[in-house]
């Protein structure tokens, strides 16, 4: 069945913002949203800095009640998915909601409801456990009240692969409308990890910036002095839609979705393997499923996480996918700004995908002041740069090996 799947909506949350438009706009002023923790106490932490979204207010975008029943996550899932829905000007109340979905991914889930509800536990004891303990903090929590919101009875579960959370579930939503099981599937991902457990215990394996007295330089992909990643949070969720189906209902497309492809290392449960392989074969994977050669690709929103391994070892597999191409096609890490939100960072560099595809820009990579001999491609330094971007690539790896590859193209009917 040869169904073409477009993307017809987006929203997000994120340290920059919580709006596209606004979001975007920072991204290109070179804008970083990282910065001092305020969500926790970090007195006593190594690190103490990230990209958290300090003033989020949930009771401003939902009901009140409804906020008090949902973990952090799922908010930020259900408010990014409701600015999905408006902008794409879908009525779910309309047609066959059987043929309506929600695929999300996260790699953690609501960690911030065990901490809570582990320290009453601890403190209070058993009987002062919330009973909504366990409807909170489940991976399929954000993704089952989106379908209660939006009456979507298709297709719903949620998918962990870590950071490569966001981008396995948006290649299930392309296979799925690609096969013909549904023709609308509100996908993405949304995190909310920023938690004194949560950094501790990525501090203490070593994973993250210890750039503490200048947060806003933290986060510096393929630079010789990056020591780590900066822990974020967010969401990024995008409408994928059966092209007809759209047309139909005269849909503004924002583009189509034309490849995907996903594998594991099998190596190391947190460690790239340095040569690549996994990464590379994701990548060519995806260019296969699109059917267009590497030299078709004009931008990769790289993986990039500013970790001393795995910037190498994504350079290593785009030259050994991309070749002598390698050093035509534009790349850079939207990280360097928004930090890392491991599940949902597949799904925010998305949008920034689409937004770079729809103006022609390249997004920088900010705080690429020396670059490391070893990541020697086209990182696009400091400065957005303009050029036609017909095609472009978006990498998400997550520990356990997960590597997944999606593929994007301007629209064209």
């Amino acid at each position: 069945m040869n169904r073409r799947i477009v993307v017809t909506g987006w929203g997000l949350v994120s340290s920059l913002s919580c709006e596209v438009e606004d979001c975007w706009s920072r991204i290109l002023a070179g804008e970083s949203g990282v910065h001092a923790i305020r969500l926790i106490e970090t007195e006593d932490l190594k690190v103490k800095i990230g990209g958290d979204v300090y003033d989020w207010d949930g009771s401003q975008y939902l009901d009140p009640k409804t906020c008090k029943k949902v973990d952090r996550f799922s908010q930020f899932a259900m408010v990014a998915a409701n600015q999905a829905v408006a902008s794409s000007g879908i009525d779910f109340t309309t047609g066959d909601n059987l043929r309506y979905g929600c695929l999300l991914g996260s790699g953690i889930g609501g960690l911030i409801t065990i901490s809570e509800q582990m320290e009453r536990l601890i403190i209070k004891g058993p009987s002062r456990v919330s009973p909504l303990t366990i409807p909170k903090l489940m991976l399929n929590a954000g993704g089952g009240n989106i379908a209660i919101e939006h009456r979507l009875r298709g297709p719903n579960y949620s998918v962990a692969t870590a950071c490569a959370s966001a981008g396995n579930a948006m290649g299930d939503a392309l296979s799925l409308i690609g096969k013909g099981e549904c023709e609308v599937l509100i996908t993405g991902g949304a995190e909310c990890a920023l938690t004194r457990i949560g950094v501790s215990a990525f501090q203490n394996m070593r994973a993250l910036s210890l750039r503490n007295d200048d947060p806003g330089a933290a986060s510096r992909p393929f630079d010789r002095g990056r020591d780590g990643f900066v822990l974020s949070e967010g969401a990024g969720i995008l409408i994928f839609e059966e092209l007809e189906h759209a047309k139909a209902r005269r849909a503004e497309i924002l583009g189509e979705v034309i490849g995907f492809g996903t594998t594991c290392d099998a190596g190391h449960i947190t460690s790239p393997d340095p040569s690549g392989t996994g990464a590379a074969r994701a990548m060519s994977l995806a260019l296969q499923d699109a059917g267009i050669a590497p030299e078709e690709v004009d931008y990769i929103n790289a993986h990039g996480t500013s970790t001393p391994l795995g910037d190498v070892a994504e350079t290593i597999a785009m030259k050994n996918v991309f070749g002598d191409h390698a050093h035509q096609v534009s790349i850079s890490s939207t990280k360097s700004q928004i930090g890392h939100s491991l599940g949902a960072s597949g799904g925010l560099e998305l949008i920034f995908s689409l937004k770079a595809l729809l103006n022609n820009i390249v997004p920088p990579t900010i705080n690429l002041d020396d670059p490391d001999p070893d990541c020697d491609l086209d990182y696009t330094p400091n400065q957005p740069k303009e050029r036609e971007i017909r095609t472009v690539m978006s990498n998400s790896f997550g520990f356990g090996g997960h590597n997944a590859s999606i593929i994007i193209r301007q629209f064209s009917d």
